[in-house]
């Protein structure tokens, strides 16, 4: 009885958060994104920490694949499995998630607006180094860097609220639910 209830909440914290990559695909400003909230709520509820990163990580690729060969398939000559900086943006991700596992110990509304900035500044500061190293827009020197960072200041704004509104959003309702079906309230396993 314990398995089948940890199985639930396994399979609703995962759902949620291939849901939440799969709005990607819904129009919205630009960096207006769940990447942020999807990091630290797999942080904070998976049991086993490699979920953590693997199911965010998996369903931000899945939702990746979508975006570039169907909504912007009309930009590239071939099938795109990763884009020129995904590294940057996955290792971004991975951080977070280490990030969400220090900060989010015990889920309180403090800790989740502090994660969620963390959370936003750890993507700007790994993104856009990686749009610097791996592109060729900005020159290769301390000056390039500092004006891909001031070029992406606008945007940031965005992921802000976007970390913001998706963390609360994942968090709330999971923990709305978790007070509604006690199916999804953690439970210890009793070895037998």
């Amino acid at each position: 009885m314990g398995k089948e209830k940890i199985n639930l909440r396994f399979e609703v914290v995962s759902g949620m958060i291939l849901l939440a990559a799969l709005s990607r695909l819904i129009p919205h400003p630009a960096n207006f994104a769940p990447i942020g909230g999807m990091a630290l709520f797999g942080a904070a509820y998976y049991g086993k920490r490699y979920w953590a990163f693997i199911i965010p990580i998996v369903s931000m690729w899945i939702s990746d694949l979508i975006l570039n060969n169907v909504v912007y398939g009309q930009y590239f000559d071939h099938f795109v499995w990763f884009y020129n900086g995904s590294l940057f943006t996955y290792g971004a991700f991975a951080l977070i998630v280490l990030s969400g596992m220090l900060t989010l110990k015990k889920v309180r509304v403090p800790n989740l607006i502090v994660s969620a900035l963390g959370a936003s500044i750890i993507f700007f500061l790994v993104s856009n180094f990686g749009v610097w190293f791996s592109g060729t827009m900005y020159s290769k020197d301390f000056s390039g860097l500092m004006t891909c960072y001031a070029v992406g200041i606008p945007f940031f704004k965005n992921t802000i609220l976007g970390d913001w509104v998706y963390t609360g959003v994942l968090f709330g309702v999971f923990e709305f639910s978790v007070r509604r079906i006690p199916q999804l309230q953690l439970q210890s396993v009793v070895k037998q």
